[in-house]
């Protein structure tokens, strides 16, 4: 009984904020991939992408918004399967796409085809990425800002920066106060938990949810325990109110102009549990 005591008190220890950083680890591995590309193309559900619907209105209004058409050049930073990036190039702009998933990617590159479009995809980390290259338009899209520790996300903007055009812009979203506050502390326990998601075989997972006051900070630890070995994925949720944002952009030179509740153009509310941002190159 000791030692599953023991065992019971490293599972549900709690971290430092941003202390283990597991993004690779989850989109890398073979059959994670493979999960994560399921839930992807999930036409039905808000998972590793949001439902088919919402993803129509939002990129309708992105191309809308911000012009998208030949001469245009654009950048989805952690494009999956394409699904942004494929409505993007049909507007005719000028589109690559980037991500670290080379299962989604094939995909991308498949459907592209199919459609007779020609998209620039590059597999890659972008939190490492850097291009001579500069573009109109940045998306960054599905909340991926907020799983990004303050000095990752600070590269990020500097990257940011450095590739945009005079005047160019930045879309994306986060989480919100509002999300945080909502959240609650708890354990959850299951057997191949999350619809065999983690392993190809059986295995028993704790999910650990963690609030972190003075950053606003959320984490979902999951420890994943098989016959063979044990494995911890960490995914986190920083959370912003829109002062936050204003000054973390502000400080690597770029400039909110825009608040929305989400990244189709819905209006700024202070009660939805993620709102989006458009911002400049000053």
């Amino acid at each position: 009984m000791k030692r599953l005591f023991e065992d019971l008190q490293i599972i549900t220890k709690r971290p430092e904020p941003f202390e283990f950083y597991t993004a690779e680890e989850l989109w890398t591995d073979e059959y994670r991939a493979g999960k994560m590309l399921e839930y992807h193309l999930d036409e039905t559900v808000d998972a590793a992408s949001r439902n088919l619907q919402f993803i129509n209105a939002s990129a309708d209004w992105m191309i809308e918004r911000f012009h998208l058409a030949s001469g245009i050049n654009v950048i989805d930073f952690g494009c999956g399967p394409g699904l942004y990036t494929l409505r993007f190039a049909k507007s005719g702009a000028a589109v690559t796409g980037l991500d670290f998933s080379k299962k989604s990617l094939a995909y991308a590159v498949e459907k592209a085809k199919e459609a007779h479009v020609s998209i620039d995809y590059i597999h890659g980390n972008y939190l490492q990425y850097q291009s001579s290259r500069k573009y109109d338009l940045i998306t960054m899209i599905m909340c991926d800002y907020s799983a990004l520790s303050p000095p990752q996300r600070t590269g990020l903007l500097r990257t940011f920066h450095a590739l945009l055009k005079p005047g160019g812009s930045v879309i994306l979203d986060v989480h919100s106060s509002k999300y945080f506050h909502d959240s609650r502390e708890q354990t959850v326990f299951g057997f191949n938990y999350m619809d065999r998601f983690w392993k190809p075989e059986d295995y028993y997972c704790f999910q650990n949810t963690f609030k972190y006051e003075k950053e606003k900070l959320l984490l979902h630890k999951y420890t994943v325990v098989t016959k063979h070995d044990i494995n911890y994925f960490y995914n986190w949720f920083q959370c912003f109110d829109t002062d936050m944002i204003i000054k973390e952009f502000q400080n690597n030179g770029l400039t909110i102009t825009d608040f929305y509740s989400d990244v189709s153009g819905k209006k700024y509310s202070e009660e939805a549990d993620e709102f989006a941002v458009i911002a400049k190159k000053t």
